[in-house]
C-alpha cells in the first residue's frame, strides 16, 4: 500500500524514530502500524511505543471521594475544545456527576445506567443534553469507574483533568493513598503485579526482545538469558509494585506500601484512544472562499 506522510508522522510521534526510519518500517510491513512499531524496536531504532500515542479529544477527567474515604469515583466527560472544558458550567457538571456516581452507587463502568439515573429529578442524559445546548458544543459522558473499599479509596487529578486516577487500598494513611495515586498518574502501570499482566503481552514482548537481541548480533545460546533479563525490566515498567517510586527512586512501590496492598486502580488519560478529526485548513479556507 502507499505510505502517506500522515502515517509516517503518526509512527514518528508514537516511537520517536526518524522520518526515514519510520517510512522504511512502514514500507517493510505494508503499512501496518503495530508491526512497524515492532520492526523499529527489533532494529533497536525505537526503545518502545510511547504509552499514550496521540491524545486529541478535549474535556476533563474528574473524581470524587466520600468523606470517609470508603467509596469514590473517577469519570471522563468529553467536549470539542479545551475552551469549553475550562467553562465553569462544564466543571460543575463534571463534579456533580462524579459525586452522584458515588451517592447513587452506580455500577462501575455502566454508562447506560448512569445516563438513565436522576440528579435532582433530571436524568443525567438530559443534563448532558442541556449542557450541550448552553455551552454550544457536543458534550459526551464517556466512561467512569467506582470503588467501594473496606480499606480506603483515594483519587488524584493531574494537570487540571488531563489524567485522573482512582485507587482502592487495603488501608494505610491518606498520605500513602495520595502517593500511590500520584504514582499511577505519573508512571502509568498496566497492572498491580505480575499476575495481572496479560500472558499474550508477555509473549509478544519476549518475541520482540528476542529479535532485538539477534539483530544486535548476540549469540543464539545467550539470547534466551538476555530476554529473561530484559523481561524483568519490562515488569518493572508495567507492574505498579515493581516500579521505582516517583518521589524517591531508591524505593519501589512495594517498599512504600509496606504491609498494605493495592486492591484495584483505574487510570484515565483524557481522550485515550480517541482521535479528533484533523481539519485540512487550506481546504477549509478554499471552501469558504467559494
Amino acid at each position: 500500500m502507499a505510505i502517506s506522510a500522515a502515517m509516517v508522522k503518526d509512527l514518528r510521534e508514537k516511537t520517536g524514530a526518524g522520518m526515514m526510519d519510520c517510512k522504511k518500517a512502514l514500507t517493510a510491513v505494508d503499512g501496518d502500524m503495530q508491526k512497524a512499531i515492532d520492526y523499529l524496536r527489533e532494529k533497536g531504532i525505537a526503545k518502545a511505543e510511547k504509552k499514550a500515542g496521540r491524545i486529541a479529544a478535549e474535556g476533563a477527567v474528574g473524581a470524587y471521594v466520600a468523606e470517609d474515604a470508603k467509596s469514590g469515583a473517577v469519570v471522563e466527560i468529553n467536549c470539542e475544545t479545551d475552551f469549553a472544558a475550562g467553562n465553569d458550567q462544564f466543571k460543575e457538571l463534571l463534579a456533580k456527576i462524579a459525586k452522584h456516581i458515588v451517592a447513587a452507587k452506580i455500577a462501575s463502568g455502566d454508562v447506560d445506567a448512569l445516563n438513565n439515573s436522576e440528579i435532582e429529578g433530571k436524568k443525567v442524559s438530559d443534563l448532558i443534553t442541556e449542557a450541550t445546548a448552553t455551552i454550544g458544543e457536543k458534550i459526551s459522558l464517556r466512561r467512569f469507574a467506582r470503588y467501594e473499599s473496606a480499606g480506603q479509596v483515594a483519587s488524584y487529578i493531574h494537570m487540571g483533568g488531563k489524567i485522573g486516577v482512582l485507587v482502592d487500598l487495603t488501608g494505610g494513611s491518606a498520605e500513602l493513598a495520595h502517593d500511590v495515586a500520584m504514582q499511577i498518574a505519573a508512571a502509568a502501570p498496566k497492572a498491580i503485579d505480575r499476575a495481572g499482566v496479560d500472558a499474550s503481552d508477555i509473549e509478544h514482548e519476549k518475541e520482540v526482545l528476542r529479535k532485538q537481541a539477534l539483530e544486535e548480533g548476540k549469540p543464539e545460546k545467550i539470547v534466551d538469558k538476555m530476554v529473561e533479563g530484559r523481561i524483568r525490566k519490562f515488569y518493572e515498567e508495567v507492574c505498579l509494585v515493581e516500579q521505582a517510586f516517583v518521589k524517591d527512586g531508591e524505593k519501589k512501590i512495594s517498599d512504600v506500601l509496606g504491609s498494605e496492598k493495592v486492591n484495584a486502580f483505574t487510570r484515565f488519560q483524557l481522550g485515550e484512544g480517541i482521535e479528533k478529526k484533523q481539519e485540512d485548513f487550506a481546504a477549509e479556507v478554499a471552501a469558504q472562499m467559494k
